[in-house]
């Protein structure tokens, strides 16, 4: 069980977190205003591209910039195909893996490139690659960085990654994502002008109130869903490509951070794949998944599924939610509607995805020493 107790102590929640994983949480809209502030002084702002890319291809490093991956595909797929090149190799080490552009790749296509570090000798061939091939290549990365040098002296636009002074190491998605959305934004595949971005660094800023470490239990969405999440596999059950991209950045924070496992499937084919895990045989405790009472020293029945549904707005306006209910009550297992923000889709986004950075590391820090 988490220590409910320095969930509501904002004095032990900080002592127990050397890291900083919740000062980096509510930095969220200072690292957006700093990003965007960066990629206007590089130039972005005055590009001026001839038309639409036919595609855009994606190559990540680093779990923040798979995140930005994930969501620019999200907003960027209904008006151009987007394709994630995932990388090969022997191990998982940046200096042993390799992208490569598909074969139809040409100079009609855009290659974004993200990543923390800058020194992989894969991003570097792909880039030298796409020069070969034609693509247009926009990189963000850290400044000064040898895969810098390569995309500037290949004719491609180079975009510093930004970073504050007490939080130097990239563990946020936003400084990926800013020049990626502003870059959209100037193609015409989304609307994300000045405005849209502030507003969205704005909404940032007023998340990080309601769920930062001052905010009791009770009125804190993340605190009360790490609690939900203790003791169960979490089952998050999407809709929307949005929603996707939110689940994902959610089950690579609970495995990096807590250490938790959870799984996440698209509905309404989650239905289905996951059946299985909800008709699992019962165990000793199971009579009541929700009991606080129980005794969890004698429970070894391992974690209870818990489903999770995670909605954003669908182009067709339907929803499976009625037969996830239907499902949960007819297999007696626990389920969270997460609700659905109000506002445009890049700000409902932008506070779910603020939602489980704190939620993670709520679990992470409240577990017993």
């Amino acid at each position: 069980m988490p220590d409910d107790l320095l969930l509501d102590d904002p004095a032990a929640l900080a002592r127990a977190d050397p890291g900083g994983l919740l000062p980096a949480a509510a930095s969220a809209g200072a690292l957006v205003r700093t990003a965007q502030r960066l990629a206007a002084e590089a130039g972005l702002t005055s590009l001026k591209p001839e038309g639409r890319p036919r595609s855009i291809l994606l190559a990540t490093s680093g779990p923040a910039a798979e995140t930005a991956a994930d969501v620019t595909r999200a907003l960027a797929a209904g008006s151009c195909p987007v394709l994630r090149l995932a990388p090969t190799g022997v191990a998982a080490a940046s200096g042993a893996l390799r992208w490569t552009l598909p074969g139809w790749a040409g100079p009609v296509d855009l290659l974004l490139i993200a990543t923390p570090d800058g020194s992989e000798p894969g991003l570097r061939l792909l880039a030298e690659q796409a020069y070969r091939r034609g693509p247009t290549v926009v990189a963000v990365l850290p400044r000064r960085s040898a895969l810098g040098e390569v995309v500037d002296g290949s004719r491609g636009l180079p975009l510093p990654l930004a970073t504050l002074p007490d939080h130097e190491e990239t563990v946020s998605p936003w400084p990926f994502l800013v020049p990626l959305l502003g870059l959209l934004d100037r193609t015409g595949l989304l609307d994300a002008d000045e405005e849209t971005v502030q507003r969205l660094a704005d909404r940032l800023d007023a998340t990080a109130e309601r769920c930062g470490p001052i905010t009791p239990t009770g009125a804190n969405p993340a605190k009360s869903l790490a609690l939900e999440l203790d003791e169960s596999l979490p089952l998050l059950w999407t809709e929307g490509p949005a929603a996707d991209a939110v689940a994902r950045r959610l089950v690579r924070l609970l495995a990096a951070r807590a250490g938790r496992p959870a799984l996440t499937a698209a509905l309404p084919e989650a239905l289905t794949a996951h059946a299985a895990l909800l008709s699992r045989p019962a165990g000793k405790g199971d009579d009541d998944p929700d009991d606080f009472f129980r005794d969890r020293v004698e429970d070894t029945s391992g974690p209870r599924p818990r489903v999770v549904l995670l909605r954003t707005r669908t182009t067709e306006g339907l929803t499976a939610a009625p037969a996830v209910r239907e499902l949960a009550h007819a297999h007696r297992v626990p389920l969270t509607e997460l609700a659905l923000p109000e506002g445009p889709d890049l700000d409902v986004l932008a506070e779910l995805l603020a939602l489980t950075e704190y939620t993670a590391a709520y679990l992470s820090l409240s577990e017993p020493a």
